[in-house]
């Protein structure tokens, strides 16, 4: 069986479309009348959005996308950080679809990711530079393929920022996956062998979709847990300040190409 179980999706026209769903809400009388900002900050913690909105000058914005999206004031409102309503790539593809047909044309997400490496210390930021298509919806978008990569250019700045920002950071290659109590004992060390640095569950859609329609996009993780064939090493709940390293990362990039 091919996958999609539909042969040859990828030429076909797409029946609903993003702008459409504008229109409606448009329609509706709840379209949010603000300049689409340059660039979003995708983040999938929304206990961490939380941190944000306590900490930072934001304006809520109401009727993009959920119920925390907001713009960064100190930035002209021309940065935003959104909460995608949840985790994986099927809610980040639809994410990204409607912010794009609203304008946004730049988007850095941040998460946590697990380690498959040991020597990647725990706090250390991971830049992505490729990711394993391992997930579903990026291969409803483009024919199949073991990678997707994130836009150059921006990736090329997240790491430019990083060293100034003098941070402990790695980059590669990371395992896009739907299923995370189903990553095996043989995929682990598989990968692991590869030299794949992380596993998590958005970067390679968000990957693909980003050059389907020909906008920018990268990805950045903080370290949550060590997989390895003897144990699981769990630090979910060190990672918030880690998260903020994060941010601050994002914030900075974004700062340099768009403002």
């Amino acid at each position: 069986m091919v996958f999609p179980n539909y042969p040859n999706k990828h030429t076909e026209k797409s029946f609903l479309h993003a702008q459409d769903f504008w229109k409606y809400k448009k329609e509706l009388g709840i379209f949010p009348e603000i300049t689409p900002p340059k660039g979003v900050i995708i983040c999938y913690s929304p206990s961490f959005i939380d941190f944000i909105v306590e900490n930072y000058s934001l304006s809520k914005v109401d009727n993009v996308f959920g119920k925390k999206f907001y713009l960064l004031n100190d930035y002209d409102k021309k940065i935003a950080i959104c909460w995608a309503m949840g985790v994986g790539a099927p809610i980040t593809g639809i994410l990204m679809e409607e912010l794009n047909a609203f304008g946004v044309k730049n988007f850095v997400s941040m998460g946590v990711a697990g380690s498959l490496q040991k020597n990647i210390q725990l706090g250390s930021t991971v830049i992505c530079t490729k990711a394993i298509r391992d997930e579903g919806t990026s291969h409803h978008y483009a024919l199949t393929e073991k990678y997707a990569y994130p836009s150059p250019w921006l990736t090329e700045k997240l790491i430019e920022t990083a060293k100034g920002m003098e941070l402990n950071y790695h980059t590669g290659t990371t395992w896009t996956t739907d299923a995370p109590y189903r990553e095996t004992i043989a995929e682990i060390n598989h990968y692991k062998d590869e030299g794949v640095l992380t596993v998590e569950m958005e970067a390679s859609a968000i990957f693909t979709i980003a050059k389907v329609f020909n906008i920018d996009a990268g990805a950045i993780f903080t370290i949550s847990d060590y997989l390895s064939e003897d144990s699981w090493e769990l630090h979910f709940h060190l990672t918030e300040e880690h998260m903020h390293t994060l941010f601050l990362l994002a914030v900075k990039t974004l700062t340099s190409l768009i403002l």
